[in-house]
């Protein structure tokens, strides 16, 4: 038997501090997934992380490892913190409740900004990976090909992707309290990633004087830049468009801060009292905090967005509960068929086991009645049969009563195997055909 298990961080649980330290690169998730696997061999893993939330999806065994405490010491230890700093930021859910969890994320339900488009897409890339690493196999693989066939019908049948607030509008709602037109301003993105272009996109309505790309890749900063009719450049000449830009939309995927308080005193200086608006929607921060504090800087991040973008629940209930109900029917079909799927193995195991030693029994009392007819015979077979049926019939009806993915039901089932010592399955094959 198998358990779920989720840890978590996300917007609503921990500061912007924190989470820039425990998100993972681009491209390093695999080698985290790796030392996952390696410290817990007999687990499954998928490991979701945004620019707002880091999660694990493990499944282990009913008494198996990691235990909650294990996995927050995982993903401390992999980002060099301590425990005690991480834990009170975490959430936890266990069996049903990662359904429910997982299935919210995939809806964007549980998003910052409500039906945010990328979600969806970031939970399949995660699913992939662990799928092209083996770390999502009997448990997480139908599970989290259920998880986005939900975010599909939500987006598909509901109205919460429509008219939603986003990054990228209200970035745009800011900068225009700091400036009363466009025309005469110059909007830089450094970066090319797709939440920059998103922003840029609706920079781009407004009809800016000038529109430039900067990023390391000078040859993607130019296509990025040629979507827009603007023009593209390498980081090399980072300062000098920080001086003349008036808009600046950071999305880089570094690691440090790339604009620091001391390399923008210097700009602030040549831009003579020019005010200058920035952005900043890379996790970890492109900016530093202090370059905000420097006059004629307006400095807005991601958790500064996120004030504005709360109110969109409110503002779309109808779709938002017309998506969770969507959601609640995913959860309660998967809890039904996981039910099913866990219980049918262990009941005919159950079944096989005690009607082979009723038959044996019948065999052997058979052999003491050498005169026994044929018909006498069968009347003996049937009283083992239903005899068994009947002693049965108890403990396989507490089982079809219990809720799937609820700890109770994992815990009969595992009682059952070790009450009646019945033979564990052929776990030969990870991966299952069967999906929900």
């Amino acid at each position: 038997m198998n358990r779920l298990l989720l840890l978590g961080v996300n917007h609503a649980t921990a500061p912007l501090g924190l989470r820039e330290r425990i998100a993972f690169a681009p491209g390093t998730i695999g080698a985290a997934m790796q030392s996952y696997t390696r410290r817990f061999p007999d687990s499954e893993l998928v490991l979701l992380s945004t620019c707002n939330r880091v999660e694990l999806y493990t499944a282990r065994a009913v008494h198996g490892h990691p235990r909650i405490e294990e996995m927050i010491d995982f993903l401390a230890t992999h980002h060099r913190l301590s425990s005690a700093d991480l834990a009170p930021h975490v959430y936890q859910h266990s069996d049903r409740a990662v359904v429910e969890h997982l299935f919210r994320v995939s809806a964007s339900l549980d998003s910052m900004v409500l039906g945010e488009t990328q979600i969806l897409g970031q939970v399949r890339d995660a699913y992939d990976l662990a799928r092209a690493q083996n770390a999502a196999r009997s448990v997480l693989h139908p599970l989290f090909q259920r998880a986005v066939a939900v975010g599909k019908q939500v987006r598909s049948q509901t109205s919460i992707a429509d008219g939603r607030l986003s990054i990228a509008s209200v970035a745009v709602d800011y900068a225009r309290r700091i400036f009363e037109r466009f025309d005469d301003k110059t909007v830089l993105s450094v970066g090319a990633g797709k939440m920059g272009v998103l922003v840029l996109r609706h920079f781009a309505a407004l009809k800016p004087k000038s529109m430039i790309v900067c990023s390391r890749d000078a040859e993607k900063a130019s296509t990025v830049a040629g979507e827009f009719g603007g023009t593209g450049e390498s980081m090399d000449s980072l300062v000098r468009q920080l001086t003349v830009a008036d808009v600046v939309v950071c999305s880089t995927a570094s690691t440090e801060p790339i604009l620091t308080a001391a390399m923008f005193d210097h700009i602030v200086r040549a831009r003579r009292g020019r005010p200058i608006f920035i952005i900043d929607i890379a996790l970890p921060r492109d900016v530093e905090p202090a370059v905000g504090e420097l006059n004629g800087v307006y400095l807005y991040n991601l958790d500064d967005l996120q004030q504005v973008v709360a109110g969109t629940q409110q503002d779309r209930g109808q779709a938002v509960d017309a998506a969770k109900l969507l959601v609640d029917a995913a959860v309660e079909e998967y809890a039904a068929w996981h039910r099913t799927r866990e219980m049918g193995p262990v009941i005919e195991r159950l079944y096989e086991r005690y009607h082979r030693i009723a038959r044996e029994e019948v065999a052997r009392t058979v052999k003491k009645l050498p005169n026994i007819a044929p018909a006498e015979r069968e009347h003996l077979d049937a009283l083992a049969h239903r005899i068994v049926n009947k002693l049965l019939h108890s403990p396989v009806r507490m089982l079809h009563r219990s809720e799937g993915l609820h700890t109770p039901t994992a815990q009969y089932l595992h009682a059952m195997e070790k009450l009646f010592d019945l033979a564990p399955p052929d776990q030969s094959s990870s991966n299952s055909k069967d999906e929900p």
